[in-house]
């Protein structure tokens, strides 16, 4: 019997002392290419249980984005903030050592406490608001972070001057460099001990203090005051924990922080749908306990380690699923920020659901759709020519109410106070307008699957061409497109999409596992899904020379 939802018991637990020691005992072979730096959409990422993520990954890496940042012209403050996974903290030191000794001006919390991704974005943003593009004092800033990984795992991730996640350019230059001196015995690491840095070498900044305060230039948190809406927001465990509190504390709010613990074991999680614990706020196992108290509050929220991520429970329909809130929001800001450019379009990724396409034909507005990864909505955040750029893995972004960027990297602290804004101003909770908007549009029926995939399968798969499918029909249904490009923006999707009026599927390849990630969608419901599921496997199978 499974025991997903179920609360964590002692045997799921890490043993933090062994993971921190493993962190500075495990030294990681570059001949193994599980132990080589490699940055994926969201940063480096592994355990040091696993030789993936010691000391020696961060040592270089950090050295490695010194030297680019040398390369890059850029000069000013480095933002440096981290999560609460156990490996976080020493791994910021480590950063901290390096960055010191390279001159970099780094800028921690002033609280020496944990900084959420979309306010280390908004610290670099509200830094470089008004300088050029090759500004020397332009900022730029580093995230520990693996996101909602389990315990065993950290992450580090590069943001640049534009504040949001960095392009494959940079990366790959970071993660090359990186390994290279992983290879030559860290010689190249300038350090600086942890121990011997002043006070006075680091900079401070209150990354919570200046994000908490300009929320009102984004969110109408009048209106969800004068409504009396009543928020339980749980961080999960998470970054968010303290910039939750000011929240209700600055702009009083009835809000509630229904979990304040931090524990970086997270024994106060219930496991996931494999059975392990991951602060996944998408996820109805990782979610179950906040679901069950969905009746006590008006709206719900959930946050991943980072807070990058949103999850909404509403007492109708407990937890969302994020295309269906996706979905709404958009519905909702184009048709409540007046001051929004007219001509703004819609961003999606390419797995995102199909409603989207059809609220944003029924605003008159463009959609950008784009291949999986937040760092394509980045230029256009930036500029204003997209108002709203969001992933069906419940990350999102959006701009100010007058049309400014706001953060260009995903912020769930921002969706989630926008589920409350919402019910505030019109009366509804998102899942109640969901309903409404698949009356309209049909009702979404979607999957993620993963099915077996050898090396040369998933090599094959990604560099695929729309040509390679022979397939005229769907489900039933004619096949109006083959892609294996974003429409959006020519990327490429490192993978295949195939579509019909009322249906698609994706196929891409795991980049770290031996499996094809298979998404589908229909609008005619569970059983037309399934036929596209079946039709779709045979499609890859036959492209991939199955």
């Amino acid at each position: 019997m499974s025991r997903a939802g179920q609360p964590a018991e002692p045997s799921d637990l890490i043993d933090i002392d062994e993971l921190i020691n493993a962190y500075y005992d495990i030294a990681p072979d570059p001949a193994v290419p599980s132990q080589r730096v490699a940055f994926g959409t969201s940063g480096h990422r592994g355990s040091s249980l696993s030789a993936s993520f010691n000391e020696a990954h961060i040592l270089a890496t950090t050295q490695a984005i010194a030297d680019y940042r040398q390369r890059q012209g850029i000069a000013g403050p480095l933002f440096l903030g981290r999560d609460t996974h156990g490996l976080s903290l020493p791994a910021e030191r480590s950063a901290i050592e390096v960055l010191v000794a390279n001159g970099v001006d780094v800028r921690v919390d002033s609280r020496d406490a944990w900084v959420p991704t979309p306010a280390l974005s908004h610290a670099i943003l509200t830094w470089n608001k008004g300088r050029d593009a090759d500004d020397p004092d332009r900022a730029d800033g580093i995230v520990v972070t693996p996101s909602h990984n389990p315990p065993r795992d950290g992450g580090f991730k590069y943001n640049p001057p534009h504040g949001g996640p960095a392009d494959t350019d940079a990366t790959g230059w970071i993660a090359d460099r990186a390994n290279a001196i992983i290879e030559g015995g860290l010689e190249e690491v300038r350090r600086t001990p942890f121990a011997d840095i002043d006070a006075d070498a680091l900079g401070s900044y209150d990354f919570r203090d200046v994000y908490v305060r300009d929320l009102a230039d984004i969110i109408d948190l009048d209106a969800i005051r004068r409504a009396g809406v009543r928020i339980g927001a749980d961080p999960l465990g998470g970054a968010s924990v303290d910039y939750w509190a000011l929240i209700a504390e600055v702009h009083d709010l009835d809000l509630t922080v229904v979990n304040p613990d931090v524990d970086p074991t997270w024994r106060f999680m219930t496991l996931d749908w494999d059975e392990k614990i991951r602060m996944d706020p998408s996820s109805p196992s990782a979610m179950a306990s906040l679901v069950a108290k969905r009746h006590d509050y008006d709206i719900l929220t959930g946050n991943d380690a980072d807070a990058d991520r949103h999850g909404i429970v509403t007492p109708d329909a407990g937890l969302m699923n994020p295309n269906h809130y996706l979905a709404v929001a958009i519905d909702y800001l184009y048709g409540h920020r007046p001051d929004w450019p007219k001509d703004a379009a819609i961003g999606k990724t390419l797995v995102s659901s199909m409603i989207i396409d059809r609220v944003a034909a029924s605003l008159g507005r463009d959609l950008l759709e784009v291949p999986v990864g937040f760092k394509w909505f980045v230029p256009g955040l930036l500029d204003g020519s997209v108002a709203f750029g969001g992933e069906e893995s419940a990350g999102a972004s959006f701009l100010r109410f007058d049309g400014t960027v706001w953060t260009t990297d995903k912020d769930g602290i921002l969706l989630c106070l926008l589920a409350a804004e919402i019910l505030a101003v019109t009366g509804k909770t998102p899942s109640q307008r969901y309903a409404e908007l698949e009356a309209e549009f049909g009702a979404s029926a979607y999957q993620r699957v993963d099915a077996p995939a050898t090396p040369e399968q998933k090599a094959t798969l990604s560099k695929l061409s729309g040509d390679a499918v022979s397939a005229t029909t769907l489900a039933g249904e004619p096949i109006t497109a083959k892609l294996s490009h974003a429409p959006g923006n020519g990327a490429a999707i490192g993978g295949l999409k195939v579509q019909t009026e009322s249906a698609w599927f994706a196929a891409r390849p795991s980049g770290t596992e031996d499996v094809y990630k298979l998404y589908a969608e229909s609008l005619r419901g569970p059983e037309h899904l399934a036929e596209v599921q079946a039709e779709a496997r045979a499609v890859v199978s036959a492209a991939l020379g199955g």
